[in-house]
């Protein structure tokens, strides 16, 4: 184990030392009796406190808070949860995942939550300052290896952060020994459409600029596809969607915690993720000749094969794309009960005061049905 380092600590995640100071601060929260209650109901809070404050390292909250919290959201939002190929990873190797974000929270914390039920180490998780919005979220997220990125600045302090980023990454992965989950794009999906940014690529090999292949190749890059039936808070992505058509969203105060909130609590139905193959350094040296922006790029569509290929679609899918498109291509993928549940979901849309009704509509099937136009249009 290498030994702690400064250069990080604007940055990075809590360490064990941290930890009972933290707990302290989480069990004086005006909102701990709320979440004692949520995640375990059948215990009193003043049992949730005092275990709470007996906790000395990351594992120790990890795998009694965060497991607990992961199993309510399964057994109270999910029908199932299933996911594959989780076999092909080390426990002598560390990962960089990269995943599809669907859910500001559920994306990571799944994983988390299979890499658990199969005996491997936890990762490192990153996270949005904006995110960070107050003393509760990040002592909750700094005790669940989640670490800051910084968004936003001018060009300078853009690069300068992107940098550190990227060489937080690579000494999490090599010298700390630890396994770092990242999305592949800035925020969520909010149209269905998972496109890795090149820009995150780019950011990888800042930490490795004389060497692109290896830059990639030692993060041991593992693409992650996750999949909800019921897109996590699909009708807040269509509404956002729909004012900002004509300019840029403002979020409103409290937006994204509201979010995560309903990402937590709204039924999810059928969740999948898979572990994807990983990038091999033999398919790295394909783009060795091309110029660094044409290697990010390519790298990027590699990805995206991966994540889009794993994705699994469901019923609701298919509805929305014979819905949006005017046809009945998809009949024998679904069932009559199934459309009607999913229409039931989109006659929700009319509760809300819009000009253009039919564009709200179709923006919130979209984000159904591209994932089916999606499938068609990248293959491995």
């Amino acid at each position: 184990m290498t030994q702690p380092t400064t250069e990080f600590d604007d940055i990075r995640p809590y360490t064990d030392s941290e930890i009972p100071a933290a707990m302290k601060r989480i069990a004086d929260s005006e909102y701990f009796n709320m979440l004692a209650s949520y995640v375990y109901p059948d215990r009193s809070v003043a049992e949730v406190r005092q275990m709470l404050l007996g906790f000395q390292t990351i594992r120790d909250f990890q795998l009694e808070v965060m497991r607990n919290v992961n199993d309510q959201v399964i057994r109270r939002t999910t029908t199932e949860l299933t996911y594959q190929g989780v076999e092909q990873l080390r426990p002598d190797c560390r990962y960089l995942f990269i995943s599809n974000h669907r859910d500001i929270m559920l994306d990571a914390s799944l994983v988390q939550q299979i890499l658990v039920w199969n005996d491997l180490e936890t990762s490192e998780i990153t996270f949005g300052a904006n995110l960070m919005s107050s003393p509760l979220v990040i002592d909750i997220g700094k005790s669940n290896k989640m670490f800051r990125v910084e968004r936003g600045g001018n060009m300078k302090d853009f690069y300068m952060s992107s940098r550190h980023l990227s060489d937080y990454i690579r000494y999490t992965i090599g010298e700390k020994q630890e396994s770092v989950w990242i999305a592949q794009r800035n925020g969520r999906t909010k149209d269905g459409i998972d496109q890795t940014d090149q820009g995150i690529v780019k950011m990888l090999c800042l930490s490795k600029p004389n060497d692109k292949i290896a830059a990639l190749d030692e993060l041991h890059i593992v693409p992650v596809s996750v999949s909800y039936e019921w897109e996590s808070c699909d009708i807040l992505k269509a509404l956002e969607l729909y004012a900002s058509r004509n300019g840029k969203y403002i979020k409103k105060p409290g937006e994204d915690l509201n979010s995560i909130i309903t990402g937590i609590t709204q039924q999810k139905g059928r969740v999948n993720i898979t572990f994807c193959q990983p990038l091999s350094r033999r398919e790295l040296l394909r783009y060795d000749r091309l110029t660094n922006n044409e290697y990010h790029k390519r790298v990027a569509q590699l990805l995206d094969r991966r994540i889009i290929g794993a994705y699994q679609l469901t019923p609701n899918n298919y509805i929305a794309h014979d819905l949006r498109y005017g046809q009945s291509f998809f009949r024998d993928k679904y069932t009559a009960e199934q459309r009607a549940a999913f229409v039931e979901r989109v006659n929700r849309l009319r509760k809300f005061d819009v000009d253009d009704y039919d564009t709200l509509q179709d923006i919130f099937l979209g984000i159904y049905a591209n994932p089916v136009n999606s499938k068609d249009s990248v293959a491995e």
